[in-house]
């Protein structure tokens, strides 16, 4: 299982990788996996302010479809535009290619209240 250690985590498995004072925020390999093949990603939610733990889309897989939670509070500055075509690059690259949104991130002391890798890896066993 992939969990890099320089990004953040929440307990839903979303991943959060800070570049300045934004947020890339995608979903875990863990994530990916459990889901099985990825076929469309919805996220209709690009700037609009979006509460931490709140729903900001939704991945489908073949057999279900499960929401995505906003790891920190912010505006949803971009959706990754290559999803569309490709919501496959969520399995492939999950960490990469796959990312979801590009957040402007409201408040950065939430940042703290996000899991590292090693406390990620401990709650998904």
């Amino acid at each position: 299982m992939n969990i890099p250690a320089e990004l953040k985590y929440s307990k839903d498995h979303e991943w959060v990788r800070m570049e300045g004072d934004e947020a890339v925020i995608g979903i875990t390999d863990h994530a990916q996996s459990e889901l099985g093949d990825i076929v469309f990603v919805d996220i209709n939610t690009e700037g609009e302010d979006v509460d931490k733990e709140a729903v900001f889309g939704t991945v489908e897989a073949v057999k279900t479809v499960s929401d995505l939670f906003m790891p920190v509070s912010g505006k949803i500055l971009q959706v990754n535009p290559a999803l569309a075509d490709d919501p496959a690059a969520v399995n492939k690259d999950p960490y990469g290619s796959g990312w979801m949104v590009r957040v402007k991130v409201k408040d950065p002391a939430e940042l703290e209240g996000l899991l590292t890798a090693d406390q990620y890896q401990e709650s998904i066993g």
